[in-house]
């Protein structure tokens, strides 16, 4: 791994560690729609960060899912990521726009369980990613 690769994974994955603190204190601020969506992006920048990390030059999506098997290529353990993770993309358009939901706004569409489950999700990622390539 060049060192560029690993600098650009950690600063990735800093950004992450971010997301999720922001997301919980949306949370306690009891901003959940806004708290779920910081959650997916955590989860998002940790996987994202692995990718570069690994050397990847290209990494594209929001996807949390498709960076999970995209990260397969390189450690077959992100299938079983996969399926706990998943969930968390139903956090990326519909906690932001009215037009993502089928009636009301966002704000009005998450509750406290939506932001605790998408923060247990997100936290799971991030110290997966950690463990991998990130452990201090």
């Amino acid at each position: 791994m060049k060192p560029e690769e690993n600098l650009e994974g950690k600063r990735w994955f800093n950004q992450a560690l971010r997301d999720i603190d922001d997301a919980k204190f949306a949370r306690d601020g009891q901003r959940f729609n806004l708290t779920c969506f910081l959650a997916q992006q955590a989860a998002e920048k940790a996987l994202k960060a692995y990718l570069y990390a690994e050397g990847s030059e290209s990494v594209w999506g929001h996807s949390v899912a498709e960076l999970c098997a995209d990260a397969e290529v390189f450690d077959k353990s992100f299938g079983n990521l996969r399926k706990k993770a998943a969930p968390l993309d139903r956090y990326y358009i519909p906690t932001r726009y009215p037009n993502g939901l089928p009636g009301g706004i966002p704000a009005e569409a998450y509750q406290e369980d939506d932001a605790v489950k998408s923060i247990n999700m997100a936290e799971e990622v991030i110290e997966f990613v950690r463990e991998k390539k990130f452990l201090k």
